[in-house]
Parts: structure tokens; sequence; C-alpha cells
């Protein structure tokens, strides 16, 4: 695969609580996700340079959107009073990463200038480690 721009995004779907999967990628404006993995020191006192293992694989994501009350708010809206896993598939020049996420906040924000935002922060919730196809 040739380096390539953010700009050739063919998927992004999320469950609603229901777990249907839902298109909000024309309401995101911008998306953040990250898959870092847990370290330990295990470096001991007879060495001058660190020694680590990798520990468990973590995924998680944050989406931005612009408020849409029949898109993504129908996905997002019942992240208050819901607990449920949620399907989300990210693919980028058709490289795809899929997790199961709990979503743990969904943020309205009215600016001064009158712009109505969103954002939805989802953590790694089922213990898959997360792996692009």
């Amino acid at each position: 695969m040739a380096k390539a721009s953010g700009l050739g995004q063919t998927a992004l779907s999320v469950d609603t609580s229901a777990g249907t999967p839902t298109d909000i990628r024309n309401d995101v404006t911008n998306w953040q996700l990250s898959t870092p993995r847990g370290v330990q020191d295990i470096t001991g006192v007879d060495k001058s340079a660190n020694e680590r293992l990798l520990l468990l694989a973590d995924m998680s994501v944050t989406y931005n959107g612009v408020f849409n009350a029949t898109g993504s708010h129908l996905v997002f809206r019942t992240v208050p009073s819901t607990s449920v896993n949620r399907t989300c598939t990210n693919t980028v020049n058709g490289v795809t990463l899929a997790g199961e996420l709990l979503f743990s906040d969904y943020q309205l924000t009215r600016s001064d200038s009158g712009e109505l935002t969103w954002s939805a922060p989802g953590a790694l919730a089922d213990g898959t480690v997360p792996t692009w196809a």
C-alpha cells in the first residue's frame, strides 16, 4: 500500500444500542483512534537500561461531529441510558479496524457563534485484541 491521506475514508459505522450498524461518516468532522499496549517495567538493579514487557492491548476512539437529529444523534442518544457494546468499524483507504466498544459520554456543544457539535468517546469492551484487516 502506498502512502495516503485521510481523504480516502470509505466507511465509518457505529451500532445503535439495538445493534444496527449505522454509517455516520457524513456527520463526523474528525476522529481519533488509539490502540495502545500496556507496558511493565521489569528492569533489575543490575541493568543500565530499561527492560520492559508488553501487556494487555486496548483500543479507544473519539468521534467528533456536527449534530444531525436523523443521523449520528440516533446512534449516540442512548449512550446515557444504555450499557451495551457497540461495533465500531473504521475503514481508511481499504484498511479496516473494527472493535466492540463502550461509549462513556455523548457531549453536545453549542458554541457562542451557533455551531452545534458533538463528541463521543469509546473504549474497548470485550477483550478482543484490535487487529487491522
